[in-house]
């Protein structure tokens, strides 16, 4: 196995690694242009939250092309970014309307720490190209791992529309759906703000007899 796939854990045995990747790895590798986040960083997602310890998956589109911001988490960014992407800044704006957190800065690695799968659907990105890599396949990763985490009882938080024709990679179960709008600034207003995802998702977690999750962290 390659040094980007190492520490992989469970994630390692989905068939995408195994048919699908090497073909995208030539491909990015065969990119001149700056590409983003860096190779040991691209599934930094998946080393953090391991199969067996999701809970919550959230799921984003590709990762911000601007060099220094992505660090392999969807919405995330590196702690001393600012100013903050807007649509973190729209997440961090309902997060305080939700329950009142106000986050210290837009890493969101401790939420990944607690079982919160920050999932990407395309895993690279051309600098100041966003969607540049969306032909690639790396949609796949994400429909697999949909279907994995399924298998048990699991938070899926699909915001917008592109996150939400993910859906029918969920398999059914006793699963928590958070369908919204997408919270970028040219969406946020039409169902994003006012959603309380975070106390929703904490509430089911208390009802399956779970801890909730730190949001601050």
């Amino acid at each position: 196995m390659t040094a980007e796939l190492a520490d992989l854990g469970g994630w390692a045995d989905l068939d995408f690694f195994h048919s699908t990747y090497p073909a995208i790895a030539r491909a990015v590798t065969a990119d001149p242009r700056q590409i983003l986040p860096t190779t040991n960083q691209r599934f930094q997602a998946l080393r953090l939250t391991q199969p067996e310890t999701t809970r919550v998956v959230i799921l984003g589109q590709d990762p911000y092309p601007t060099p220094g911001h992505a660090h392999g988490l969807s919405f995330s960014v590196e702690p001393d970014v600012h100013p903050l992407p807007r649509s973190l800044q729209n997440i961090f704006n309902e997060l305080h309307a939700d329950i009142n957190v106000e986050r210290p800065n837009g890493d969101l690695r401790g939420w990944a720490r607690q079982g919160v799968l920050l999932l990407n659907t395309v895993l690279s990105v051309p600098a100041g190209e966003a969607n540049g890599h969306k032909d690639l396949g790396w949609q796949l990763l994400a429909h697999q791992i949909l279907t994995a985490t399924s298998q048990r009882p699991t938070a899926y938080i699909l915001w917008g529309k592109q996150a939400q024709g993910l859906e029918k990679y969920i398999q059914p179960g006793d699963h928590l759906i958070l369908r919204t709008a997408h919270p970028s600034p040219l969406s946020a207003r039409r169902g994003f703000f006012g959603s309380r995802p975070f106390s929703t998702v904490n509430s089911w977690l208390t009802m399956r007899g779970q801890p909730q999750i730190d949001w601050n962290a």
